[in-house]
């Protein structure tokens, strides 16, 4: 095996992996180092595992509801070791794929082990299999991705607690699941563990679910969850955890002043993330990372030490396996394409998976007024829109923030079902400098939820 490469990418996440295929294609011996899985978070833990699941509650859901709709059954029972298998076999798929499609790659040699860097364009690796092995390079990619932050909690350490990625291996359902975070992880495994028949119970520590979005977005979400029966607690904090000896877990929470104790079966940690930097040795190779430790780069994804770049949830910014893709093809096209192109403007879309679905894209109503921008708010509930009345699916909004001079749309949130897709038209619309006006008389195939677009827009008056 080869001791000098032209090319090193340590991590083979969403970036990584494609990177390095497409670097040895060019021509450059590369090596691609992954302490876990190939395939990173998205594969393993994230995306696929967390969807394939959410498919899992929603039939949960369909079935427990189906008597509105005029169809009868004569109940339904969760195999929660049929939905673990099922959705193992669907990772196992795609990461084997993945693993196959690297290994058929000329010039690129993937190496299981966690590297750390010995100097400026140096590595060592402790294999996976044993033994240590040192490398160098001309140019490195990092995309050694983020992990789960542990709260400074008394008692967490004696609980056995749960994070996204360990939750993920449950072969039953908890009876009683309190989740740390009320923010997306925490509210697409709440309403999920929900619908599987787990009591849940939502800690969020501040005066509001998801400050990042508009109130109006955020209470619908979560009266959402709560509807399913999810109990919520805001204002609220975790003082100490005390394990019983049956098991049983006694949380002490402080929820708007008040004391008081909640017994519960699991602990999931849904706190944030933080990025994976703390044993790559960055300091022996001039790579300057910020006070949360997120790798430095500018525009161009170079980090301070010329020749390294970072890439994906470990440079900080917004974590969306998108992005992670998105930075290596910027990469990828400026270093051997001749192209100069930059993370700057770039659209920023992203989904939640509770069901209904939430779909962002753009500016905020809240992001935009502090800006001071002249803006209009369309907005209307999904109980609007015929194809949610037809389908018996009429929880949620659709709400587009748009500039009120030029008319252009500025950003949109779609709660409802098949939000995301939704979200996804008013983002090529944005993408193509599609006015609002335009929209509103657009001819759309009926019926369909996206048709609701002129309704929204016919909300804004002239």
């Amino acid at each position: 095996m080869n001791t000098h490469y032209d090319c090193i990418v340590i991590g083979a996440g969403q970036a990584g992996t494609p990177l390095a295929k497409k670097l040895a294609q060019a021509g450059k011996k590369t090596a691609l180092i992954e302490k876990r899985y190939i395939g990173g978070t998205c594969v393993n833990d994230g995306c696929t595992p967390t969807k394939a699941m959410v498919a899992s509650a929603r039939a949960a859901y369909l079935a427990g509801r189906c008597n509105d709709l005029g169809v009868h059954i004569d109940g339904y029972r969760i195999d929660m070791p049929r939905i673990k298998q099922r959705k193992d076999e669907i990772v196992l798929r795609f990461r084997n794929g993945s693993l196959e499609g690297l290994k058929k790659t000329q010039n690129l040699d993937v190496i299981f082990g966690e590297a750390t860097f010995t100097g400026p364009k140096s590595i060592s690796i402790n294999l996976n299999d044993g033994g240590t092995q040192e490398l160098t390079a001309d140019q490195y990619f990092l995309n050694t991705g983020a992990t789960p932050i542990i709260p400074d909690v008394e008692g967490i350490l004696d609980i056995d607690y749960l994070t996204n990625t360990s939750i993920l291996e449950l072969d039953s359902v908890p009876s009683h699941l309190l989740i740390i975070g009320g923010n997306y992880i925490g509210l697409e495994f709440g309403q999920m563990f929900r619908r599987f028949g787990a009591e849940v119970t939502i800690i969020e520590r501040s005066e509001r679910m998801m400050p990042r979005e508009d109130e109006d977005v955020a209470d619908c979400i979560k009266n959402i969850i709560e509807e399913d029966g999810v109990k919520v607690l805001i204002n609220a904090t975790v003082q100490k955890f005390v394990k019983d000896s049956s098991g049983q877990i006694a949380a002490t929470v402080s929820a708007g002043g008040i004391s008081q104790q909640i017994t519960c079966s699991h602990v999931l940690i849904a706190t944030g993330r933080k990025p994976v930097t703390e044993n790559l040795g960055l300091d022996k190779a001039g790579v300057e990372t910020d006070d949360k430790g997120h790798i430095k780069t500018n525009d161009h994804l170079e980090t301070t030490a010329p020749g390294i770049y970072a890439l994906g949830d470990v440079r900080g910014g917004p974590a969306f396996t998108h992005i992670s893709y998105n930075d290596y093809t910027i990469v990828y096209r400026n270093l051997f394409e001749g192209t100069d192109y930059d993370i700057n403007d770039r659209p920023v879309p992203y989904c939640m998976f509770t069901d209904p679905q939430l779909g962002r894209i753009g500016l905020s109503e809240q992001e935009a007024r502090k800006q001071g921008m002249d803006i209009k708010i369309a907005k209307i509930p999904m109980a609007y829109v015929a194809r949610g009345i037809e389908t018996g699916e009429t929880r949620g909004l659709m709400k587009a923030v748009v500039d009120a001079k030029t008319k252009q749309i500025l950003g949109a949130a779609i709660i409802g079902e098949q939000g995301g897709e939704i979200m996804t038209v008013l983002q090529m619309a944005m993408m193509g400098g599609i006015t609002y006006d335009r929209i509103r008389y657009c001819v759309f195939a009926h019926p369909l939820y996206a048709e609701s677009l002129n309704n929204l827009f016919m909300a804004i008056k002239d």
